[in-house]
């Protein structure tokens, strides 16, 4: 098992990551903090004076079930990036919506803290339809307990313990008046939220709570053996793994990690993926050898994609496995970047595949899916997928510019390996011919010597061996366990190391003339309005293009141009598709 790191030991440095990261940053600050409490305000009858414009809608309008979800997301992403940063601006900002949240829970009887009415859940015991009461309280609970957790927000822990109080009671009632009601309503993340307020404070209402939550008859589908998931709600279903993997952590029992193992087993090992690792269609789990017949407009929600790299973390953690870091390094590249607009940072609720899509980006104020919700935290993520501690080992998981302070004694950086003169990268005879993206350099200081060992994930798209130098001096590496392994007393070291990538080919299983373009983990995706098709060798179908200018950057280097083609076109990263027409697939026809 290995460990995560505390979230304020960990930042990015300048790049892609950092780009993105910023500008969803800024969307964070940029919207109004009466306008992301207005359904709270009219839950609890505070009457604000606001113009239209001002307000939010879409899934956020007063007219809609699921108003007030987006808040919650938030609020985690808010919480999270104080930790990291120390982020006072978003502190301030994120204290203002504590107060008010605080101040809602009190008009509204002293317990419920909801942007929706209590009779929502009435509807529940009723088995009346209602969209989804549960999911949308679940995102307020999570952003509380976020708020505790990262931003040590002693009265986001005490509106949540209250808001408990009120689940306490609805859920003994309902054991004798409708247990099934507390599996309604899109309940699944209810588990973690529970299990982790157990964690962080030992009370055990909270133990109590995740019990009565802790039987879905999604886990005996999983103990059956049984195919649980294909045609089911996909993000329905992943927090049901989430809560068990929160209830392995608390308790060490060995039927939660099972249980979270069968899942993955379900959802990923037994299915096919995409070339993105996207498995679902219109939100639901594709079936095994069906993917073909589900390539469209509606392919990879985004909500699973983020939902599933979380998952992976957590088995990152209890397995060491690093084939869960290789899934999380191609759904974060293929999703996390690709649906997210690159100028605006505003999310693409579903991935379009088919050929000649567009990507469909949501509004700053007019949408708010739930991808709207789950694409803001996304992007506060990634310092805490890059870096783990270990029995004396610090792992390099995800290749991201960020900076790992282990300790008082010791920091440690990664970056890609070129010059910059004015965040520009700078290409000389000097350089060794750097113009890859995957070489490397971990620079350790440390203020007096010290003993650990440093462990460099290979991808499992390494082609060829891995190169290594140590100051300078080039070092024989053993790959052991998918890792490079290097143990030492530390001082001030550099270590370079280079990945070979190669051009590489995917298929569609159900329909073996079909193929995308990948360069390590990075999609390609055509400009073109059509699929063109490639004749003869897909492998040799393709060049690089890469310019010389003061403008380019490693990771904007993946740009390729078909060749010996009746029609020949461009193929660049998936992640910088904007408002392109673009094909992923390509029908393959032997000359």
């Amino acid at each position: 098992m290995i460990r995560q790191i505390r979230p304020e030991n960990a930042r990015l440095l300048p790049g892609l990551f950092k780009e993105r990261a910023d500008i969803n940053r800024a969307y964070l600050m940029e919207l109004k903090t009466e306008s992301l409490l207005q359904n709270f305000y009219l839950e609890a009858a505070i009457r604000v004076d606001r113009n239209l414009e001002d307000m939010h809608l879409g899934w956020e309008s007063p007219a809609c079930q699921l108003r007030g979800h987006f808040l919650g997301h938030w609020m985690s992403a808010a919480a999270m990036l104080y930790a990291q940063n120390n982020d006072r601006e978003l502190k301030a900002k994120l204290d203002i919506v504590i107060d008010e949240l605080e101040r809602c829970q009190k008009l509204n009887g002293g317990e419920w803290a909801g942007s929706i009415p209590e009779k929502y859940f009435a509807k529940l015991s009723g088995d009346e339809y209602i969209w989804s009461p549960q999911y949308t309280m679940h995102k307020t609970l999570l952003g509380l307990y976020h708020s505790a957790l990262y931003a040590k927000s002693s009265k986001a822990a005490e509106i949540l313990g209250r808001a408990a109080d009120w689940y306490v009671r609805w859920t003994v009632e309902m054991q004798t008046k409708n247990s099934h009601a507390v599996y309604s309503g899109e309940e699944g993340g209810m588990l973690e939220v529970w299990a982790g307020m157990y964690r962080l404070t030992g009370d055990d209402k909270y133990r109590g709570l995740a019990e009565r939550y802790s039987h879905p008859s999604l886990f005996q589908k999983l103990e059956n053996g049984e195919d649980a998931l294909s045609d089911c709600h996909a993000n329905a279903s992943i927090p049901w793994a989430h809560g068990a993997a929160a209830m392995y952590e608390v308790t060490g029992d060995e039927r939660w990690l099972g249980l979270v193992k069968a899942f993955w087993k379900c959802a990923v090992t037994d299915r096919e993926a995409f070339c993105t690792g996207g498995q679902n269609s219109g939100e639901y789990w594709i079936a095994p050898k069906r993917l073909g017949a589900f390539i469209g407009e509606r392919t990879q929600e985004f909500c699973t994609v983020y939902n599933m790299v979380r998952l992976a973390d957590y088995l990152l953690r209890f397995t060491g496995d690093k084939s869960y870091a290789d899934y999380i390094e191609k759904n974060i590249y293929n999703g996390f970047l690709a649906q997210q607009n690159k100028f605006t940072g505003m999310p693409a609720y579903f991935l379009p595949l088919k050929a000649g899509s567009v990507k469909k980006w949501g509004s700053k104020t007019h949408d708010f899916w739930c991808c709207h919700g789950t694409t803001v935290q996304a992007h506060t993520l990634y310092p805490m997928l890059c870096w783990y501690e270990g029995e004396g080992r610090v792992f390099v998981e995800q290749y991201i510019n960020s900076c790992y302070e282990r300790s008082e004694n010791v920091t440690i950086t990664q970056n890609i390996d070129m010059k910059y003169y004015n965040d520009g990268a700078l290409f000389d005879e000097t350089d060794n011919s750097r113009m890859s993206r995957w070489y490397l350099k971990i620079n350790v200081s440390a203020k007096s010597p010290e003993e650990f060992t440093l462990s460099l994930r290979v991808p499992d798209w390494v082609k060829g061996e891995p190169s290594v130098q140590l100051n300078g001096e080039a070092v024989k590496v053993t790959v052991d366990g998918g890792y490079i392994n290097i143990s030492r007393h530390w001082t001030d070291d550099m270590v370079s190391v280079y990945f070979p990538a190669a051009l590489t080919t995917s298929f569609l299983p159900d329909m073996p003339n079909l193929t995308a373009f990948l360069e390590g983990p990075v999609v390609l995706a055509g400009l073109c309005p059509s699929d063109r098709g490639i004749q003869g060798d897909p492998e040799s179908s393709l060049v690089n293009v890469t310019e010389h200018t003061y403008s380019t950057f490693p990771w904007q280097q993946s740009t390729y141009r078909t060749i010996n083609q009746p029609e020949n076109f461009d193929l660049i990263p998936l992640y910088d598709i904007t408002d392109e027409q673009y094909t992923v697939y390509f029908t393959v026809n032997e000359k």
